[in-house]
């Protein structure tokens, strides 16, 4: 089944969206890589989504992308005695390490020493999700006496955010490593890591993953976008999480960063997924605003490989239509022939290596000859993610003959991903390209077929061939 665009679709599975049928209709809608946020749920109900869409993979034999979405650190101050508070600008409150004493109008638990660690006069705490900001003005290793900025409702368990302040705790919680240890039982194909901070907590996460997985960073902390190129290196994807992005940042300074993110990706090749509240009035609207159509279709201006449904897809009322709609305003930006000079415009040169090299010439060569398809043989997806670096013309095919990688390249952009056996010489090479674009309905007798590969054949990193055959 061929998608007729080159953006793709991730979409969070959930109460909403769990049954079979629902997965199934998401995926005929247009969905390519299913995200499971074990924010939500039990470990139980992600083993069975993950069953359903392997069943599904499996009836409509195309490789589908699955994504363990790990929830991360989670923050929160204590109880109250007699429910929430009202704080008012001006006003003095105390968060203490006294989780056994009920909050009242002066103060509250916040059952974190590291944060104490790691404050300082002039910080700012941010309380639901920045409804409420609470600026220090002394602290010490168990309490912060602070001073209202904005005021608000503040009711129990709610969440806390520090915004530019390294905090000194590890990325990965005890609850992500026992659910990172079941996702990759399963076989996940990627693993997306929140509120990283900086380099290391990516190769903390790497040296465990071990290559079951690729890698995605979400950059959802301010301090992280200071270290943006080190952490797109480590990475193999990434994410731009605009909620807490959002919370931690004014909100005039999300898109510039949005747009930096998925420049800095595009540069390295890497995927890169524009995600958060992009459809979001329709959880339970049919349509979605003007805004949000405009937003999602200025992710695919930029070049983002990907755009993501969170509560839409998860816990809606409309998870199909609103996939529906994302599909047709990707493919009405795709076919703005603004979108293409806007690609053109902000392409970067590659880097003198030969497999970039691979990868400029077939650019070149799929816009001179006008061809149907570029067929990108790959045992990493290393190859095929240097073709969609170069965000060509024509379609691009991920020949593989790895379950696991082509079950990766749903994510990056224009990469159809196939599943095929290892090819033995040259002539078998361009034969197998061209019978396997005629077949997913990418060419037809007589076109053009650009065919890259690395020689010797199997052997990662070594793309060197570049090859045209014509579809007989």
């Amino acid at each position: 089944m061929r998608r007729h665009r080159q953006a793709k679709i991730v979409a969070t599975v959930g109460p909403a969206s769990s049954s079979p049928q629902t997965l199934r209709a998401l995926f005929d809608a247009g969905v390519d890589v299913f995200r499971l946020n074990f924010s939500h749920g039990t470990q139980a109900d992600h083993r069975e989504r993950l069953q359903a869409i392997r069943a599904m993979e499996r009836e409509v034999g195309r490789p589908i992308g699955v994504l363990l979405d790990l929830q991360g650190p989670k923050l929160r101050i204590g109880t109250f005695a007699d429910g929430p508070i009202t704080l008012s600008a001006g006003e003095r409150f105390t968060l203490d390490l006294q989780r056994e004493l009920p909050g009242s109008q002066r103060r509250v638990a916040l059952p974190h020493p590291e944060i104490f660690a790691a404050l300082r006069p002039g910080s700012e705490l941010l309380i639901d999700d920045g409804r409420v900001r609470l600026r220090v003005v002394a602290c010490d290793a168990q309490h912060a006496d602070t001073e209202v900025l904005v005021g608000g409702t503040v009711s129990e368990r709610k969440g806390v955010n520090v915004p530019d302040v390294l905090l000194p705790l590890s990325a990965l919680t005890p609850k992500d490593l026992a659910d990172l240890d079941f996702g990759l039982s399963l076989g996940v194909d990627w693993v997306a890591m929140s509120f990283v901070q900086q380099p290391q907590d990516v190769e903390q996460l790497r040296e465990i993953v071990q290559g079951r997985a690729g890698i995605m960073a979400k950059l959802e902390k301010p301090l992280a976008i200071h270290h943006l190129d080190e952490i797109v290196e480590r990475c193999d994807a990434l994410m731009v999480a605009r909620g807490d992005l959002g919370v931690e940042l004014p909100a005039e300074a999300v898109p510039p960063i949005q747009r930096r993110i998925v420049r800095a990706c595009r540069r390295a090749g890497k995927p890169v997924i524009v995600a958060t509240q992009m459809l979001e009035s329709m959880v339970s609207s049919p349509v979605p605003t003007r805004a949000e159509a405009s937003d999602v279709a200025t992710a695919i201006y930029d070049g983002a490989d990907a755009v993501m449904l969170s509560a839409e897809s998860a816990s809606g009322r409309y998870p199909v239509e609103a996939v529906r709609m994302m599909d047709r305003i990707i493919r009405t930006a795709e076919d703005d022939p603004h979108h293409r000079q806007a690609l053109d415009a902000s392409h970067t040169p590659a880097r003198a290596e030969r497999g970039d090299a691979i990868g400029c010439a077939t650019r070149r060569v799929a816009a001179l000859l006008d061809v149907a398809a570029i067929a990108a043989f790959t045992s990493t997806g290393a190859s095929a993610l240097r073709m969609a670096r170069e965000r060509p013309r024509a379609p691009i095919l991920g020949l593989t003959p790895n379950e696991s990688t082509a079950r990766r390249l749903p994510l990056a952009w224009g990469v159809h991903a196939v599943a095929c056996g290892a090819v033995s010489d040259q002539a078998d090479m361009a034969e197998r390209a061209c019978a396997i674009a005629r077949e997913q309905g990418f060419a037809q007798v007589g076109q053009t077929v650009v065919v890259t590969a690395g020689m010797p054949f199997g052997t990662p990193g070594t793309t060197n061939l570049l090859r045209i055959a014509q579809v007989e």
